[in-house]
């Protein structure tokens, strides 16, 4: 029995830079950012399809790697990852890292 799709949920690209290996979020702007404030947020499927498109090419010109949509939520003003997983990505680790000032 296949299962049922998802309701779409309102999406942002998320992606590795190239360069350095930070978490980045793609602007409606097209520049790619550390901070989900920049992010632009996809309302619909088409617009979230548009956007991963987008976000691919930027993959192809050698910026990203391998961007993705994640699906997000707004609460009292912000904006978060609905999934855990996400969240810790775009947050950085929940352990600090040898070498690390935390």
């Amino acid at each position: 029995m296949a299962k049922a799709p998802k309701p779409f949920q309102p999406s942002v690209a998320i992606s590795n830079d190239l360069g350095t290996g930070v978490v980045v979020f793609r602007s409606a702007e097209g520049a790619w950012v550390s901070d989900l404030a920049g992010a632009e947020i996809a309302e619909t499927r088409a617009a979230a399809d548009a956007l991963l498109t987008r976000a691919r090419a930027d993959h192809d010109a050698g910026k990203v790697i391998e961007p993705t949509l994640i699906a997000v939520v707004r609460e009292k003003g912000f904006v978060r990852p609905l999934e855990l997983r996400e969240l810790i990505r775009a947050t950085g680790p929940t352990i600090p890292l040898p070498g690390s000032a935390r």
